[in-house]
């Protein structure tokens, strides 16, 4: 069973409580998360497909790689953990760049999902090959690249199979400006 750090809602500190990630969700505990956005050199953003099995936004395209930051676990061991477990590859820390902490509320399935994060929001850079990942099919279908774009088209557009994260696309798409 995983267990996450229950946080402070304004701080983000520590509480210094630990609940089971289901006991979380269902009584909507602010908790920590890891956004990491991968973006090659032609500036396409990696994006996944959620396994139709997830609880929230099931067959859904998402950030790169994401995750909950594990009781006891910092951001970067999480982030690390994340992209590993997801796409089956190590990544360097010093690849890690962090670009920013969103807060994000929802509240999913006739309100028995409840969702308090601090995610801490993550940029790599690099050229991957899809068909060398190793893909967890539990968490999610397929990836793939799509141009920024092409993407910021895409949520312009506020399709529907696109995970809501308005607030870190803003900040994604600011940085990526910035660096170009």
């Amino acid at each position: 069973m995983e267990y996450l750090d229950i946080i402070d809602s304004k701080t983000g500190k520590n509480t210094g409580k630990k609940k089971s990630k289901s006991e979380v969700h269902k009584n909507g505990y602010w908790h920590r998360t890891v956004h990491v956005w991968f973006v090659n050199s032609k500036d396409d953003i990696l994006l996944q497909l959620r396994a139709k099995t997830k609880e929230d936004y099931p067959n859904s395209w998402d950030i790169s790689s994401a995750g909950h930051i594990s009781s006891g676990e910092d951001s970067i061991t999480g982030a690390l953990r994340e992209i590993k477990e997801e796409i089956g590859i190590d990544v360097p820390v010093n690849e890690l760049k962090k670009i920013g902490v969103v807060t994000q509320q929802t509240v999913l399935n006739s309100e028995t999902y409840i969702n308090k994060e601090h995610n801490d929001v993550y940029l790599v850079r690099a050229d991957l090959e899809i068909d060398k990942l190793k893909i967890e099919k539990k968490e999610l279908k397929e990836v793939r690249w799509i141009s920024i774009l092409e993407f910021k088209k895409w949520v312009a557009e506020e399709k529907g199979n696109l995970v809501p994260h308005p607030k870190e696309y803003k900040l994604l798409f600011k940085v990526l400006e910035e660096i170009n």
